[in-house]
C-alpha cells in the first residue's frame, strides 16, 4: 500500500489550515476551508480503496470476489454535501458583512454584542 494518498491528504490539510489562519479576506477563508475539507475526501478514499476491488453489486459476481466497501463512497458524498453547505454559509456571511460594513477583512469587523 502506498503512503502517497496520506501524504497528499496531510499536505492539503496543512495548506488549508495555514490559509485559514493567515486569511485576511472572507472569500479566501471560504476557499481555504474548502481545501481543508478536500483533504478528508482524499483520506476517506485512500482508506476505502481495495486493490482489484469491484463495485459492490453482488448479483453477477462470483463468491469470494473482492469488492469495495459501499460505506466509504457514501461518507465521501456526505462530506461533499457538508463542505458545500459550509462554503455557502461562509460566503453568505461574507456577503452580508461586506454589504453592512463595507469590508471583507474579519479583523476589521466589529465584535458581536449580546
Amino acid at each position: 500500500m502506498s503512503h502517497a494518498p496520506y501524504v497528499v491528504a496531510a499536505w492539503l490539510f496543512l495548506a488549508g489550515i495555514y490559509g485559514v489562519v493567515t486569511s485576511r479576506n472572507m472569500i479566501h477563508l471560504a476557499v481555504c476551508m474548502a481545501v481543508t475539507q478536500s483533504s478528508t475526501y482524499v483520506l476517506l478514499l485512500a482508506i476505502g480503496y481495495v486493490d482489484g476491488g469491484t463495485a459492490p453489486i453482488y448479483r453477477d459476481i462470483p463468491v469470494g470476489t473482492k469488492v469495495v466497501d459501499p460505506v466509504v463512497p457514501a461518507l465521501v458524498l456526505t462530506d461533499i454535501v457538508v463542505s458545500v453547505t459550509l462554503t455557502a454559509l461562509v460566503l453568505t456571511l461574507a456577503s452580508r458583512a461586506h454589504a453592512s460594513k463595507g469590508t471583507m477583512d474579519p479583523d476589521a469587523l466589529p465584535e458581536l454584542k449580546g
